[in-house]
């Protein structure tokens, strides 16, 4: 089965001995990432930061695959926030396409790594040529069983559970819930993830300890991992590493210490 699973790993992990001694029991089941200092990466290399952009894009390739070849169920990636369309426009339209044009090049090969895609966020937002993209990518790897990839984009922590309180909201009014009837399954069918697991680790890159705004509802107990290594330097070996610090880590969700 390995040989099967590094056909299509990074090399560096491939060549890792403790990719193989990772504990496949004590793995996440969704794992987050919070992908930060692509400016800081180009402004120390005296690049403009749009081409720290384009190297994170390649490290998020890089993640998943090695997210593939361990088999991880669920892998969320925090692309653009609803704050972030405060950054000049030039590099918001920078992002937006490069987004478009990654997709573009990428979606055979998920297809062909049987990845399943999903956006998450205000997509009716998006440029037209990309929230159809998006729609195409969900559609064309609906019915497929690996990685369950999802990017966050236009998406804020805050905004959603406001999306979702609204929508409850509604639903009370036209006489579909009453006050009773909500509980957190409800609260939770009505996010932006409805139908995925809670976020079991959530890595953020940068050096920056602080959650963003970042699927604020699904992380309530999440393990968090940082390092001060910038997005672009973010290797799968550090992939490596914050998950196997996970599987060290003691998870008791308000009980009591079982060890």
């Amino acid at each position: 089965m390995w040989n099967r699973l590094f056909k299509r790993a990074p090399r560096e992990v491939m060549d890792l001995p403790e990719f193989q001694e990772l504990d496949r029991s004590r793995l996440p089941v969704h794992t987050a990432i919070i992908m930060d200092g692509n400016g800081r990466w180009a402004k120390g290399r005296e690049l403009l930061r749009t081409a720290g952009h384009a190297a994170g894009a390649d490290t998020v390739k890089k993640i998943l695959k090695a997210a593939i070849a361990l088999e991880l169920p669920v892998l969320t990636i925090y692309m653009f926030s609803t704050e972030n369309w405060k950054r000049p426009p030039a590099e918001v339209d920078f992002i937006m396409r490069l987004l478009f044009d990654r997709l573009m090049q990428e979606i055979d090969e998920m297809d062909e790594d049987n990845v399943k895609i999903r956006f998450l966020g205000r997509l009716d937002e998006l440029f037209p040529a990309l929230r159809e993209l998006t729609q195409k990518a969900e559609d064309r790897m609906k019915g497929n069983t690996g990685v369950q990839f999802n990017v966050a984009v236009n998406y804020g922590g805050q905004d959603e559970i406001l999306h979702a309180a609204k929508s409850i909201a509604r639903r009370v009014q036209q006489g579909e819930l009453s006050t009773e009837d909500i509980d957190g399954k409800i609260f939770d069918a009505s996010l932006y993830t409805e139908g995925l697991p809670p976020v079991d680790l959530l890595i953020r890159t940068g050096g920056d300890m602080r959650v963003s705004n970042f699927l604020l509802w699904q992380s309530a107990y999440a393990e968090l991992w940082f390092t001060d290594t910038t997005w672009p330097d973010f290797t799968p070996l550090l992939f490596v590493e914050a998950l196997k610090d996970f599987g060290k880590r003691n998870r008791r969700f308000g009980g009591l210490d079982n060890k």
